[in-house]
């Protein structure tokens, strides 16, 4: 158990945020937007509206019937009207709360030998039911996914892990207790930050397993079981988080995915899974996020502050040999608006691993310092581009290098990675080209995500893809998952 002193931050700020609200019932808050808009060309796409002409006069579908009506004595007097009319609603329509969902199925095969896993890299079909319903000032959301997994071949129902036949992705109850108040509280899938499938201020859980074999890429985001209030003003917007137990990252585990292990030298998979030992004491190995954002122009600006621990492994215990998960602080900043024709964006953050400020523990991952720019433009009809720098500075470099044990490679300073996002819409925008590819000049690795996607109607989709992965050595980040590249196709049927 850790000190009560660990949680004095988190109650001088929850009372900090009580105060404000205390201070706001008289003023007429307007919610910002969580990004300015795009400019035109990069804005969501939707589909053209109708070019069928409208049907003339006396043609139209609600035109009333022509045929007589029944005489006395022959109406069916004990039937009211409306419920005759209900029973040719179909099923959803007759449901007291909205219900959608989608079922797909996906396949892959990894495209290289790996003696440590099947060759198959997915191989699932799933149901994800979502359920809504809404009273004056309250919405209750539940999103369940019914899974079936022969590669993986567990049934047993992990929440933490995502794994059995059921995940729950949402659970949860939004009150709008004011106009100028917000608050979610239950499992809820959360995220902030700027940039593209590339995260220093978002420190919420994501599912590595899902993105690396080619889920649907919703699926990166895990589910956190949270309380959030929104703080609603003129002058700022105030989101705060806090996350009552640790949820950490869905993280590589070997179980999926074979990955390098410094203590072995060597890729191990499922013949050496990650044992780790996990923070999970209620409200004593807890998080909190804090973000402040407001509009300056047509920029959003925002602030960010967490209090937790390393959201996947960030250090291993020497004596039993399982991995830990350090505390760590981050504080950042982030600034997005419209640039010439596009959307650019800058965020920074500062990691500081409490547990290892001197740098000099091995077993501990060192702080750092990250930075992020991006920038995106439709350089051609429905043909977008985007690009971004990311950097990780590795703090107190001299003496984590003194500190590394006999052969085990270490880090470099810096970590400099380059993405560029390419996506093309064809057909009416019904089919969809894309590649996301990541490229580390200093670990000479990368990754590469193509994507393609056709919709064939209102509700079937189809799509293939795949993960390949390049590498000079075994250790680096890319590098270490070069034997787990594959190629998947899948189909989805929607509601």
């Amino acid at each position: 158990m850790r000190s009560a002193a660990r949680n004095r931050p988190i109650q001088i700020l929850l009372l900090a945020v009580a105060l404000v609200g205390l201070t706001l019932p008289g003023a007429s808050p307007v919610r910002a937007q969580d990004e300015p808009p795009l400019p035109p060309g990069l804005s969501p796409t939707t589909p053209a509206p109708s070019s069928e002409p409208a049907l003339p006069p006396g043609l139209v579908n609600d035109a009333p019937s022509e045929e007589p009506a029944l005489p006395p004595g022959l109406t069916q007097a004990t039937t009211p009207a409306r419920a005759e009319d209900d029973t040719r609603k179909n099923f959803r329509e007759r449901l007291p709360f909205d219900l959608s969902g989608f079922w797909e199925a996906r396949g892959g095969f990894r495209t290289r030998n790996d003696t440590h896993e099947k060759d198959a890299s997915i191989g699932e079909t799933r149901l994800q039911l979502k359920v809504e319903k809404s009273w004056d000032r309250i919405v209750f959301k539940t999103t369940g996914d019914f899974l079936y997994d022969p590669i993986f071949n567990d049934p047993d129902v992990d929440l933490e892990e995502g794994e059995g036949f059921f995940d729950l992705r949402e659970a949860n109850l939004l009150l709008r207790p004011a106009s100028f108040l917000d608050v979610k509280i239950g499992r809820q899938v959360l995220t902030w930050g700027t940039g593209d499938l590339l995260f220093i201020n978002d420190l919420f859980p994501k599912d590595w397993n899902s993105f690396f074999i080619g889920r649907d890429q919703e699926y990166l985001k895990a589910p956190s079981d949270a309380v959030k209030a929104s703080l609603f003003t003129n002058l700022a917007n105030l989101d705060v988080v806090y996350m009552p137990r640790f949820d950490s990252d869905r993280f590589i585990d070997g179980r999926r995915i074979s990955y390098y292990n410094a203590a072995m030298g060597r890729r191990v998979g499922r013949n050496a899974k990650v044992k780790a030992d996990r923070p999970d004491d209620w409200f004593d190995d807890n998080e909190i996020a804090v973000r402040l954002y407001r509009n300056l122009g047509t920029f959003e600006a925002a602030l960010y502050a967490y209090k937790g621990f390393w959201k996947s492994p960030g250090g291993s215990d020497p004596v039993s040999g399982k991995a830990i998960f350090p505390e760590l602080s981050v504080y950042g900043a982030s600034l997005r608006g419209p640039i010439g024709k596009g959307i650019g964006n800058i965020e920074v953050g500062y990691y500081d691993s409490e547990d290892d400020r001197d740098g000099d523990n091995a077993f501990v991952r060192n702080g750092e310092l990250r930075f992020l720019a991006g920038y995106e433009q439709e350089i051609g009809t429905d043909f977008t581009a985007g690009v971004q720098y990311y950097l990780e500075h590795l703090l107190d470099s001299g003496d984590y290098q003194d500190s590394l044990p006999p052969g085990m490679p270490g880090k470099d300073e810096d970590r400099h990675v380059f993405t560029l996002r390419l996506t093309k819409l064809l057909m009416n925008q019904n089919l969809k080209l894309s590649l996301f590819a990541y490229y580390c000049p200093t670990d000479e690795d990368a990754y590469f995500r193509p994507h393609v996607s056709y919709k064939v109607d209102d509700y079937w989709t189809v799509e293939a893809g795949g993960n390949l992965f390049v590498g000079d050595d075994d250790h680096t980040f890319f590098g270490q998952f070069e034997n787990n590249s594959n190629l998947y196709v899948g189909v989805r049927y929607g509601f």
